[in-house]
């Protein structure tokens, strides 16, 4: 398989990579997703939602876990609670002027800052404009508190590799990933990148380009001691002896977002001695 490798770097104090998340429990797959690597570059390029990704999500797949992580839990409790109201709060939303009127009616003492409405949520959620002031409200005024669970991939270090025949798609990617147009996150909005993205693009094969670059350095610097990490790496439909894996982006517009099944096998690289160090900002 001839052409061109981007490898790119991800690294973070904390990262996530739900597979298969709702909003009460939001898992994270032990390594990077393809649909989740392939929007953070559509993200980097400025690419909108509804927009085609269908030239990166024909990109080649895979990734080096050089340091796993480790699995954190993270107790979340959303939604509830009152607020005082202010009188931006009344003059902005007919709703709450109306609600208050009535409610201050058998109230004592001074009102902005310190009168509350029951049930009124005061974060704002599901933002749209009011048809009446013009103003953006929120359409979800008093909620239930709701118990989350979220779970993170702590100190973990991946590569990620991207194949392709034409190296200057790869280059247009790599320049975007280290001058986004859009803000980058590693699988969840709390969990920015670290130092730098886009890597080297190497000549050959994913399997070439793991083995010949040395293990991202750990929390505790390089890893001298060992030479191997695990990969997966995508393989044509039907590969003896591959899995299935259904993370491979064909829309990602929040009214028909989908995604379809790949083909990729696990295999342990064994760096070269000759392998290279990375010129990147850790």
């Amino acid at each position: 398989m001839s052409g061109h490798v981007l490898l790119v770097r991800l690294a973070a104090p904390l990262q996530s990579w739900g597979v298969a998340s709702r909003f009460s429990h939001r898992d994270t797959h032990a390594r990077p997703t393809k649909s989740a690597v392939i929007g953070l570059c559509a993200a980097a390029m400025g690419r909108d939602r509804t927009e085609s990704v269908d030239d990166l999500a024909a990109l080649t797949f895979g990734v080096r876990a050089d340091h796993p992580g480790s699995p954190v839990r993270d107790y979340h409790t959303v939604g509830a609670g009152r607020f005082p109201l202010r009188p931006r709060d009344v003059i902005t939303d007919h709703r709450r002027a109306a609600a208050l009127a009535g409610s201050m009616e058998s109230a004592e003492g001074p009102g902005f800052g310190h009168h509350e409405l029951a049930r009124w949520y005061g974060a704002p959620k599901k933002i749209t404009q009011d048809p009446v002031s013009g103003a953006l409200v929120s359409t979800e005024l008093a909620r239930n508190a709701m118990i989350t669970e979220r779970w993170y991939l702590s100190d973990a270090a991946f590569v990620a590799a991207l194949h392709h025949p034409d190296r200057s798609l790869l280059e247009n990617i790599a320049h975007a990933l280290e001058h986004p147009k859009r803000l980058l996150w590693l699988g969840r909005k709390s969990c920015p990148p670290s130092g730098t993205l886009a890597a080297e693009i190497l000549p050959g094969t994913i399997t070439e380009a793991f083995t010949a670059k040395r293990l991202l350095p750990g929390p505790q610097g390089y890893d001298t001691s060992g030479r191997r990490a695990w990969a997966w790496i995508q393989v044509p439909s039907g590969t003896r002896g591959a899995l299935q894996i259904n993370d491979q982006p064909v829309s990602f517009d929040p009214d028909r977002r989908s995604h379809a099944t790949r083909w990729e096998t696990r295999t342990r690289i064994t760096i070269a001695p000759t392998a290279t160090e990375w010129d990147i900002i850790p």
